[in-house]
């Protein structure tokens, strides 16, 4: 057969083209639907994706929200998009509506990771039974394994002395604490999914601290949403390549200790921790294609609460740290705090906190100021559903901005500003704001969030107890705005601990 000639590429060319405009018609079509949220226009094929600063969304969706209102949407290539911005509107879609909210919209990155028909983790997992079924079960688990008992507590003050004695080490001198924080929470982590600790300057810990630090530097947000909205690129195999490299490295690391840890497995034997008490239900539920205890979905689930446990309360004491140096009149207050309450003969301890209101007004400030997860996870919606009046259809991804709500200038008296006011009222008792959702909210909220609770305020007074903390002489003051990928962390800096 010969070619085409010229006139008939010419037409084969226009005849593509208007296709793909019909198609992207067709998926704009719900645009002009009663009641849909306005929003801006979006181009043929792209959407929006060129209109959004994926290194800074908070920002891009600020400005969006002054022309469109609390609730807009977008386009992200074929994707509807409904963002959710303030108080009042996020809290009317994750808890007043959240059975109609809290389902996941699928991503093409997701299988990239092991997301499969039998492996769908927790966090990745559609609103269903076998997400409720993860959920109970990591929850209960994690209780029995210590989660508000006195022995984890003590395991964490434990990891808080070793990771102070890492600190003393440097002796007065400048030095970057991240990933020395990393490796601490990391052993919290390990404590429960593995029943070991690892030591600071092991071969797998300096891997994965240093995975996890590329990782949060890895500048590809624009590309993972193009991924994400057009999942056919996840076939060019540069491109895939490209995706989430650090965040596959890491999990294969995950997967080598799961791997050594279950050869001493014993389903006779009570289990040792969490990856134990998934086994013994992989076991019983042999034969049961239904159920969503398998060996894929182990891997899923460990490496779920592995990564969302140990970057978010790491990332979050980065933060407490460089707004310590940054306010040295905050730090003194916190130390003078404990001095009277915990002193300098005994550890911290969790019934402390209710004696020590600002320096738990601190703590949630930082959590506040920090805003580490600005956007959540993205949700979709399993049914038609009103949110401030608008109509949001069913399967539309539904970006709920968390950083509106804790930057809210209707709820804080300083939403720019570190402020720990912010959580005490007149008379210096602690108060926990209705604002207050680094954790998200409704059914989907963080499940690990009472164990980042405890290890923020053990690690953070012991660091405090031990140390006082400054900018290195001859350094300028370092920054406190954040690099924005989905995770917001601190700028580089180097401080100085020295002991009190």
């Amino acid at each position: 057969m010969g070619l085409l000639s010229g006139d008939a590429l010419f037409s084969v060319a226009v005849a593509v083209v208007i296709f793909l405009l019909l198609v992207d018609l067709m998926h704009r079509r719900q645009r002009w639907a009663a009641r849909y949220p306005q929003g801006p226009i979006p181009v043929p094929g792209l959407g929006n994706l060129l209109q959004v600063d994926f290194r800074n969304p908070a920002y891009s969706f600020y400005k969006l929200r002054r022309r469109f209102g609390d609730v807009f949407s977008l386009q992200f290539a074929w994707t509807p998009v409904v963002v959710v911005n303030g108080l009042a509107a996020v809290r009317e879609a994750l808890v007043t509506h959240g059975e109609d909210t809290s389902d996941r919209p699928p991503t093409a990155t997701s299988e990239l990771i092991g997301f499969g028909p039998r492996s769908q983790g927790i966090i990745r997992a559609p609103y269903g039974p076998a997400w409720r079924e993860q959920r109970r079960f990591s929850v209960s688990t994690l209780r029995n394994f210590g989660l508000g008992k006195k022995s984890l507590e003590q395991w964490v003050t434990e990891e808080a002395s070793c990771l102070c004695d890492a600190f003393a080490n440097h002796a007065g001198q400048p030095f970057r604490p991240n990933a020395l924080m990393s490796k601490a929470v990391c052993n919290v982590i390990t404590s429960l999914i593995y029943a070991r600790r690892i030591e600071y300057d092991d071969s797998v810990m300096i891997r994965l601290t240093e995975l996890l630090e590329n990782g949060l530097k890895e500048d590809n947000a624009l590309l993972l949403q193009l991924v994400n909205s057009v999942p056919l690129l996840t076939r060019i195999p540069w491109v895939a390549a490209k995706v989430l490299r650090s965040q596959r490295s890491i999990i294969a690391l995950i997967h080598d200790l799961l791997t050594e840890h279950s050869t001493a497995w014993d389903p006779d034997q009570p289990p040792r921790d969490l990856t134990d008490a998934f086994l013994n239900e992989v076991h019983k539920a042999k034969g049961n294609s239904e159920n969503s205890f398998n060996d894929e979905n182990l891997r899923l689930v460990i490496s779920e609460l592995f990564l969302a446990g140990m970057v978010t309360t790491s990332v979050t004491l980065s933060w407490a740290l460089l707004l310590m140096i940054l306010h040295p009149d905050v730090q003194c207050r916190v130390q003078r705090e404990i001095d009277e309450v915990i002193g300098q003969g005994r550890r911290p301890e969790m019934a402390d906190q209710a004696l020590m209101p600002f320096t738990n007004a601190v703590i949630h400030e930082v959590q506040r100021f920090a805003d580490i997860v600005p956007m959540g996870v993205p949700h979709m919606t399993s049914r038609d559903t009103e949110v401030q009046g608008f109509c949001i259809p069913k399967g539309t991804k539904l970006i709920t901005n968390l950083s509106s709500v804790l930057k809210d200038e209707t709820v804080w008296e300083k939403p720019l500003q570190f402020h720990p006011e912010h959580f005490l009222d007149s008379e210096g008792r602690f108060v926990k704001r209705e604002g207050f959702m680094p954790f998200s909210a409704g059914p989907r909220i963080c499940l690990g969030e009472p164990l980042a609770r405890m290890e923020l305020f053990l690690f953070f007074t012991c660091l405090l107890q031990r140390f006082s903390f400054s900018v290195p002489e001859g350094q300028p003051r370092p920054s406190d705005r954040g690099t924005v990928l989905f995770v917001a962390s601190p700028p580089p800096y180097q401080l100085c601990a020295v002991a009190r």
